[in-house]
């Protein structure tokens, strides 16, 4: 059985059958897992083995009442301009190097989080999201899928105006306010998806699909990632990863489109999940 695993109220769970159905972890393993998710994520190789025997229980989940999967993540890190379509459409070469910054913990939210509009060019981008099992330094791209608990979907939420109101431009703070960064609506467990670099993602707006793409048109895959960025930086358990947008974003559009209140995001990648984003 493939381990699905989400969080509720703060509270780890497990995914099971064909209703999605939730399984608190640290009950039905009788304390054996704690409560809290991060502390699943240094176990996930167990978990994974425990998971296997967890088929039935539980109610059927409702998105609408998740969190994150990691939702209190020490470090978040997105990459900039990683597929070949996006940094076409924004008018730049390709990067050198993984172009790496950071959202800000305060704006990771659950897979149908709401999301606030309160300027004028408020911006989608939709990103596979990968959340670190076991962290380290200095990981191989060869062994990278091996620190890499799972796989969901994400929004990098952008406020435009803020992120280019100087020089350098703001990518931080203009990607992380209040649910800028809702991602889920589970982590897949990574090792149970054969074509984990070549998967079909799309979103649509009010129902019109703006962003479609496979994921092996990114510069730089997710081993590339986990590499670099663990060159410079200790990887932690349950550190979160967007890993970039493909073209199609509002901002390189003509004429340009924002997000506005009532409008509807709706993220997919085949085989994931799907999260849906109001604007309010």
């Amino acid at each position: 059985m493939t381990l699905r695993f989400a969080s509720k109220n703060g509270r780890a769970q497990l995914v099971v059958g064909p209703n999605n159905n939730l399984v608190d972890l640290a009950d039905v393993s009788g304390g054996k897992f704690d409560s809290d998710p991060i502390k699943a994520f240094p176990r996930w190789a167990e978990l994974r083995a425990f998971a296997a025997t967890v088929t039935e229980g539980g109610t059927p989940a409702n998105p609408d009442e998740l969190d994150a999967p990691s939702p209190w993540p020490l470090q978040v890190f997105a990459i900039g301009l990683n597929y070949r379509s996006h940094a076409e459409e924004s008018g730049m070469g390709l990067p050198a190097v993984p172009l790496t910054f950071t959202k800000f913990t305060s704006c990771i939210a659950g897979p149908n989080a709401d999301i606030p509009i309160d300027a004028p060019m408020v911006d989608w981008e939709v990103e596979l999201v990968v959340v670190i099992s076991s962290g380290g330094r200095n990981i191989a791209k060869a062994d990278a899928w091996n620190h890499i608990a799972g796989i969901s979907v994400g929004q990098d939420i952008s406020d435009r105006a803020l992120q280019f109101a100087a020089q350098p431009p703001h990518f931080d703070l203009g990607k992380s306010k209040k649910n800028f960064g809702p991602f889920g609506p589970w982590l897949v467990d990574a090792a149970d998806v054969p074509n984990r670099d070549v998967l079909h993602m799309t979103c649509t707006l009010n129902g019109e699909e703006v962003q479609n793409t496979l994921t092996d048109d990114l510069v730089f895959n997710v081993g590339d990632i986990v590499e670099y960025v663990s060159g410079i930086v200790e990887l932690l358990p349950g550190d979160v990863i967007f890993t970039g947008t493909p073209g199609g974003v509002g901002v390189s559009r003509k004429p340009a489109v924002f997000l506005k209140p009532g409008d509807v995001l709706v993220s997919t990648i085949d085989g994931i999940g799907t999260t849906t984003n109001r604007c309010i």
